[in-house]
């Protein structure tokens, strides 16, 4: 049996709840930390009741930590008035559906096994939509142009409070980000000392986006902002130092070209950008970046003289293996 509710139980305007199937026990406690696994599925209010999206499709449920600035701030609402194990049915209206387009975005990238931790850290999803225009998803593009009414079924499956599990570090507030920066990038340092590079990537990213995480919220070039800066570019640097091990080099030109093009005086970004040249035959943009390594670090003789060694002997290896290649073919 259905119990429709009034809007007012929930405390939010323009929001109808239909109880499909009911809970067991009180209703949790939904206090700030406390982490929420649900499922949910999203239909257009129209003759045919067409389905968005559907967690148990994917066949994973959905976590969401209470506080933690979730793009669609309404489900918050909604789930709080749900006790465990109960399946309800809200309509809501255009006023709380307008940003779940960007919210689905995120949500199928992530069951696509794409970037994680995107939808967590972007709150700004509306300043990436005017940048792409497009969000990659026919029918979100379509709901993005004309907000619609949306139905989201959901099955409140547990409660957890803020003591009662690990908190990922999306779930962390400024403080114990920054607290955790430290233990990260001690761990993503013994795996790559034992070799485990992707294992090792994987730390160095974590605390790469805890500060940038705490970074945004200060203001750029300033004291605070630059030690976050400094911290971030020594991960990045690590980072990439990993890449290289996993022969990721076009990837490690990226992301050094991006530390030096902000720091001109980053040595050491030279130096690995160097080693990723000399590694893809790019001999003149790997000689020049090992030039300026000796300009800034002159400490660094000794491992640049080694890189270059290595360089020049790669060019006469490709260039001997391109001379028996065209002599094959004419």
């Amino acid at each position: 049996m259905s119990d429709v509710q009034d809007t007012l139980l929930i405390g939010a305007e323009a929001v109808k709840k239909t109880i499909l199937h009911g809970g067991t026990g009180d209703i949790p406690k939904f206090v700030a930390g406390a982490k929420v696994t649900f499922h949910f599925r999203t239909q257009l209010c129209d003759d045919d009741r067409t389905v968005i999206d559907d967690s148990k499709v994917v066949g994973t449920p959905m976590e969401i930590v209470i506080g933690n600035m979730f793009k669609i701030d309404i489900w918050e609402t909604l789930l709080s008035s749900m006790r465990i194990g109960e399946v309800a049915e809200f309509w809501c209206d255009i006023i709380h559906t307008g940003v779940y387009p960007l919210v689905s975005k995120s949500m199928r990238r992530i069951a696509e096994g794409k970037d994680p931790v995107e939808w967590q850290i972007h709150t700004c999803g509306m300043a990436n939509m005017m940048v792409y225009h497009s969000l990659g998803y026919d029918d979100l593009d379509e709901l993005m142009k004309e907000p619609k009414p949306l139905y989201f079924i959901m099955e409140l499956i547990m409660v957890q409070q803020p003591s009662e599990y690990n908190r990922e570090t999306w779930a962390l507030n400024d403080e114990e980000r920054l607290k955790i920066v430290p233990v990260l990038h001690g761990q993503g340092n013994k795996l790559y000392k034992q070799k485990r590079y992707e294992e090792a990537t994987q730390k160095y990213k974590e605390a790469i986006i805890c500060i940038k995480n705490v970074q945004t919220k200060e203001k750029a070039w300033e004291v605070p902002w630059l030690k976050l800066e400094k911290m971030g570019n020594t991960l990045t640097l690590n980072y990439c130092q990993c890449l290289l091990c996993m022969e990721e080099y076009y990837e490690v030109i990226e992301h050094t070209t991006d530390i030096i093009n902000q720091h001109p005086g980053a040595a050491k970004a030279f130096y690995l950008r160097g080693k990723a040249h000399k590694e893809v035959w790019n001999e003149a943009e790997a000689r020049q970046d090992f030039s300026r390594v000796l300009d800034l670090d002159p400490g660094m003789k000794k491992a640049v003289k080694k890189e270059l060694a290595v360089l020049s002997m790669r060019m006469e290896e490709k260039n001997q293996e391109d001379k028996n290649t065209y002599k094959g073919m004419f």
